[in-house]
């Protein structure tokens, strides 16, 4: 283990225990030998922030640790329904309260950046920031011409301290996979990898102001979800400036209430912007958490939607995308044979599980959810449960589909925010039976065989001149098959190999049946009968076995 990775989960240790969090090192086996350091050490017991609630202690020592930990509480804090109210109150401040870094820092790499004085580009730049997150924050600004904007600045030295949290992920993974065997199903390696790749994309802002423009023209003219504007000419890698939304955070629930929001309908869009992000555009915002969402009101009884922070997107493997599809559809319509059919036929889980065995898991699971509102339903225990019925059957973990139960997850955790009667699978059930008609149907079908012409009509070009010059090759002798002569020979083997087991079992059976009609016909000796059978019988038998095994 480098001394560096060792040193921060050391560092790690020391600020759970010296922010009073001694049940999560107790939990963590990794660190046992190390616990009895700080046990003893003077500061943990003299601490500036013991009479702090256990939520506050745990939301700064997540903010202490950084921006990978940060995001890891944010995202629990969107799961109330799993966790104590105390903490989560405590964790939804992590949304956009994170304490901020000089404004005049930011100033200084902006105008690094742009290789200018910042004034020559925007006026009015607050270096107040408006919210501050875990990698970056943001400053109010006007372009020349007046307009609104936000000036999104990366925190200083992010990347080193994301790199090294990375590669502690990556020890932690391996050292999980192993000591821990239940680990491996996991595929704890794959997890961190995934990760990695998601979290150093947010360090791209120019990656970021290309999502936000390929959402906004996913949603040009659409009534559920507004996407600010992208000024490119005042985009960098590390700088990101866009249209400023006025709208109300989605968890200023009072604000919302007092405009005569209608909560039924603006819960139902978010279910519906969610499953058209995932299988009509097959591009999703995958941080939807309260900090990036607002609401606007022009019309409280048509609530919009608008976002922010679009440095996460996900998308899915065509083949993946039908399978969930196919997945959610069966689930609506209570066919849990098809759900454990599905499973196998995707690969997620061995190809030998007995199909009736695992669809008597789901059953089990999905039976008791459905016609309950969905303050009776827990999509989180729900997960939990068909994971643990997955560890029977040796299913796997999908890496590629983990940031979509992420935001299927947060999506649910706003919904419940909203309107806890929101029925999910009556909103969610249109949306993706109408892409899988409209997968099928002929005008898809012509789509993709226009999209496909060309390549085709390349190969027909190509095939004449080979059609050819094979012709040619064949009728000056020239033409050779490549051969694989080692497989040919192993075949060679394993075909004079059968055809000897066979001619034993021949002889086997032929020896067998002449004892039978040795005794038959009361032939003396009786003894050479007997050995012939026994050998007969022998041998055919043994030649069996080995045919069978």
């Amino acid at each position: 283990m480098r001394l560096r990775v060792l040193a921060r989960l050391i560092q790690i240790e020391r600020v759970l225990v010296r922010h009073r969090l001694d049940d999560f090192v107790r939990a963590t086996h990794l660190y046992r030998p190390l616990q009895f350091v700080f046990f003893i050490s003077p500061w943990t017991w003299f601490q500036r922030g013991s009479n702090l609630t256990r939520g506050a202690r745990l939301r700064l020592a997540l903010i202490e640790l950084g921006p990978i930990f940060v995001k890891f509480g944010q995202a629990l804090s969107t799961r109330r329904d799993l966790l104590p109210a105390d903490i989560a109150d405590e964790l939804a401040k992590l949304q956009d309260n994170v304490p901020p870094f000089p404004g005049a820092v930011a100033r200084a790499m902006i105008e690094r950046s742009y290789g200018e004085p910042l004034d020559t580009r925007l006026r009015d730049f607050e270096e107040t920031p408006l919210a501050a997150a875990s990698i970056a924050q943001v400053h109010a600004a006007k372009l020349a011409d007046g307009r609104d904007v936000i000036v999104k600045v990366l925190r200083p030295g992010m990347k080193a301290t994301i790199e090294l949290d990375i590669e502690v992920l990556y020890t932690i993974a391996g050292m999980a996979e192993r000591w821990w065997a239940p680990s491996r199903r996991l595929k704890p390696m794959e997890i961190v990898r995934e990760y990695e790749k998601t979290v150093l994309d947010e360090l791209d802002l120019m990656r970021e102001a290309a999502n936000a423009s390929q959402l906004k023209r996913n949603f040009a003219g659409s009534v559920l979800l507004y996407v600010p504007e992208i000024y490119w000419d005042h985009c960098r890698t590390d700088v990101l400036v866009m249209e400023r939304i006025h709208g109300i955070p989605i968890g200023d629930i009072a604000r919302l209430t007092e405009l005569g929001t209608d909560f039924k309908r603006l819960a139902e869009n978010g279910v519906e912007i969610f499953f058209t992000q995932v299988f009509r555009h097959n591009f999703f915002h995958a941080d939807m958490h309260p900090g990036n969402i607002f609401v606007l009101l022009d019309d409280p009884a048509m609530p919009r939607y608008a976002a922010v922070d679009f440095g996460i997107v996900g998308t899915l493997e065509l083949r993946d995308q039908r399978y969930l599809a196919e997945n959610f559809l069966a689930v609506f319509d209570r066919d849990y044979r098809r759900v454990a059919t599905l499973h196998v036929q995707s690969g997620w889980v061995p190809a030998d599980t007995r199909v009736d065995e695992m669809e008597s898991a789901v059953r089990t699971i999905c039976e008791p959810i459905f016609d309950r509102p969905l303050k009776e339903i827990s999509f989180g225990t729900v997960l939990l449960r068909l994971f643990e019925a997955l560890r029977r059957f040796n299913g796997q973990i999908q890496p590629q589909l983990l940031l979509l139960q992420k935001t299927l997850l947060n999506v649910e955790g706003l919904g419940r925010q909203l309107y806890p009667e929101l029925d999910i699978w009556h909103t969610a059930s249109p949306v993706l039976r109408r892409w899988m008609r409209e997968r099928v149907s002929p005008r898809a079908v012509l789509r993709e065989l226009r999209r496909g012409f060309p390549d085709a009509l390349d190969v027909l070009k190509a095939l004449p001149p080979l059609a050819r010059r094979a012709v040619e090759q064949a009728q000056e002798g020239q033409l050779r098959v490549p051969v694989d002569m080692r497989a040919l020979d192993e075949l060679r083997t394993a075909l004079t190999e059968q055809s000897r087991r066979s001619d034993r079992i021949l002889i086997g059976a032929v020896l067998l049946l002449g004892a039978v009609l040795w005794f038959g016909l009361r032939l003396y000796p009786r003894w050479f009968g007997a050995a012939v059978g026994a050998a007969g019988l022998i041998g055919w038998i043994s030649a069996w076995l080995q045919r069978r095994i």
